[in-house]
């Protein structure tokens, strides 16, 4: 029997930004709450730029 090919779902934008703070958080000591609404406030200058995609 012949198996789908997995269906590769990009993360929401917001899963990212809880993830990176929550990470950031463990290593500073600081509140997740407060890092992930530093980032979702700050406009990145490089959002222009796209990240490259490793197949």
């Amino acid at each position: 029997m012949k198996s789908k090919p997995a269906v590769i779902v990009k993360p929401a934008q917001t899963r990212i930004i809880r993830a990176v703070a929550s990470s950031t958080a463990i290593e500073t000591g600081q509140s997740i709450k407060e890092l992930e609404a530093l980032l979702k406030s700050q406009a990145s200058k490089y959002q222009q730029l796209s990240l490259a995609v490793v197949n």
